[in-house]
């Protein structure tokens, strides 16, 4: 079972978005941290929070999860205190794959970072998952009503799928066609996991985000023989 520690957000979650069950066909435990919005999290980072996100990581290795993940990516900036506060691996954010990510890639070229806020990614969050040297590019999503209003302001809960489905694959266009350097796409924010698909097949490159992370991790902990030794 893969633990995830969720903010407090009310918003339809959708097929593909890791706070759905039915994106993964292994059993998923989620954990809310009560006031932990995206406004404390991502627009305004409360260090108070802290405190919470360990205490739901300790619940959540409790009731039986052999790795903890999260809601958001920004999490990152607390993946070295998750990490020691349990004795399970700690993904806190997709950004952990970033340095992966880069070493598969030419070293003349890019890692592209879709993220929820572009003006609250810091150097702090890379630093948090080892990415401090990795050579990126980055979008926000902050100029997108629907996201912005749904998401980043929780102005109301009904979220247009169709709608932020086009504003991702919009804004991540524009972010490769601005960067031709470009060579892969790492997904920081988990709402926008759900359009991973409509991204690589737009662009043809390879996409990461939360979900491919958590998959991986999965299976590190359930391998199975494939015959007779």
């Amino acid at each position: 079972m893969i633990g995830v520690i969720c903010l407090d957000t009310s918003f339809t979650k959708i097929p593909g978005h890791i706070r759905n069950p039915a994106t993964f066909d292994f059993p998923v435990r989620y954990e809310v941290v009560s006031g932990a919005t995206a406004e404390r999290v991502v627009t305004r980072p409360d260090p108070e929070l802290l405190g919470p996100f360990v205490a739901a990581a300790r619940s959540l290795v409790a009731s039986g999860a052999r790795a903890v993940t999260s809601g958001c990516g920004f999490l990152a900036l607390h993946q070295r205190e998750l990490a020691d506060a349990v004795d399970v691996p700690v993904f806190a954010s997709s950004l952990v794959q970033l340095p992966l990510v880069h070493r598969m890639i030419r070293r003349d070229q890019k890692v592209g970072l879709l993220v929820a806020r572009k003006g609250s990614l810091t150097p702090r969050h890379l630093s948090g998952v080892g990415a401090g040297h990795v050579p990126v590019r980055v979008a926000g999503m902050e100029d997108q009503p629907e996201f912005r209003e749904v998401v980043l302001e929780a102005r109301r809960n009904e979220l247009d799928a169709a709608l932020l489905g086009r504003e991702v694959l919009a804004r991540a266009t524009r972010l490769v066609s601005d960067n031709p350097d470009i060579g892969a796409l790492v997904i920081e924010c988990t709402d926008l996991a759900p359009y991973s698909h409509l991204v690589q097949q737009k662009l043809r490159m390879p996409v990461f985000d939360i979900v491919t992370l958590t998959e991986m991790v999965h299976r590190t902990l359930t391998h199975r023989p494939y015959g007779p030794p």
